[in-house]
């Protein structure tokens, strides 16, 4: 495996305009493991359409959240999935970079954002459903064919805000510009490209 064809815990994907997956288009993702065997990740800008209320009624805490939960991607998409920025009062995670943490107790998520539901804590513990995969060598065979462009972990797009009441297809739109704006330049000029460059 080229070592620059293997994206290390932590790292954002954005999704190249021409990929043209619709479970992946224009989308930003959070890669949580790479080895010889596959990847996994989360897509960090999409949205499911059940609140946490909804899928955890019988909580005695998130039974009550009307929170949004995110989509993040088509494997394991009965599986709940949990990323915070506060390893200090949320155990049990697996670190991902800075204070970003995959994972942890559940109840102790719950107990934090009932004892403290100010905008910080609310925006910087996020709950998701499935998950993306790839086999052995399809993310770096993927990344050598220009379908995702790598950018280092930055926890403002990772928890950029949302809310019930947002526009879930323009938020997608922003922040996959955001991130691709982030290269620089060139990702300026990728940002406004339709998926497609035959649909100029």
């Amino acid at each position: 495996m080229a070592p620059d064809l293997k994206v290390s815990r932590g790292t954002l994907l954005a999704s190249a305009p021409d990929l043209q997956d619709p479970n992946f288009m224009h989308t930003l993702s959070l890669i949580c493991e790479h080895t010889d065997e596959g990847a996994y990740g989360l897509v960090l800008n999409k949205r499911s359409s059940l609140t946490l209320d909804r899928l955890l009624p019988d909580h005695p805490i998130l039974g009550k959240a009307r929170l949004p939960v995110g989509w993040g991607g088509p494997v394991h998409s009965d599986t709940l999935q949990l990323i915070h920025r506060f390893p200090q009062h949320i155990p049990g995670g697996v670190a991902l970079g800075g204070d970003l943490q995959i994972g942890g107790e559940l109840d102790a998520a719950a107990e934090l954002l009932r004892s403290d539901p100010s905008p910080d804590t609310l925006r910087g513990v996020r709950f998701i459903l499935g998950c993306a995969g790839w086999g052995a060598h399809q993310l770096e065979s993927e990344l050598a064919g220009g379908s995702w462009l790598p950018l280092p972990l930055d926890t403002e797009l990772v928890f950029r805000t949302w809310s019930i009441e947002d526009d879930t297809q323009r938020e997608q739109e922003e922040t996959w510009q955001l991130a691709l704006r982030g290269l620089g330049s060139e990702g300026e000029g990728l940002a406004s490209l339709p998926p497609d460059i035959e649909w100029n």
